[in-house]
């Protein structure tokens, strides 16, 4: 079963691990990492989410396992779910997010790859493919996008507007 580290509301480790699935502690949380990848044509690599999961369209991400640092854990979570090998040099940092029970980190990145050569992994991604703007801001409105990713990617768009 898969383990995850616990960190205090600084974001700093606390030694502390739980598995999947378990409630977080009171004061503890555990990190998140989404990342925005696009390519020359300004379009967004999204993933379909399982059936189990509602079928909801999502940017990638993931949680990093227990001792696996947060870049560590977009580049693993990229090539398990997706297939798509890329370095840490290549992802940046844009924004992190405190939720109720987890930091939030964002990541975007540029890469050029034709969807065919995407290897989703079935038990986590029902399928994929490149979006852009327009077809995002249409699966919003017909809600098959996943929620908290709603906020996410009006927080990327800010900061590609604000850091041309």
């Amino acid at each position: 079963m898969e383990k995850r580290d616990l960190y205090d509301e600084n974001k700093i480790l606390t030694g502390e691990t739980i598995f999947k699935g378990e409630p977080i502690p009171q004061g503890k949380y555990y990190i998140t990492v989404v990342a925005f990848v696009r390519n020359s044509k300004g379009e967004f690599l999204l993933e379909q989410l399982p059936k189990a999961k509602n079928n909801f369209w999502s940017f990638p991400g993931g949680h990093p396992k227990s001792g696996e640092s947060s870049l560590d854990g977009i580049v693993i979570e990229l090539d398990e779910e997706l297939g798509i090998k890329v370095t840490g040099e290549k992802l940046k940092l844009f924004e992190t997010i405190k939720t109720e029970d987890d930091f939030v980190d964002l990541y975007y990145t540029t890469l050029d790859m034709n969807i065919a050569d995407v290897v989703i992994q079935k038990e986590e991604v029902e399928s994929a493919k490149w979006a852009s703007i327009e077809e995002i801001e249409k699966m919003i409105k017909e809600g098959i996008f996943l929620p908290p990713h709603i906020d996410f990617y009006k927080l990327y768009l800010d900061y590609m507007r604000n850091n041309k």
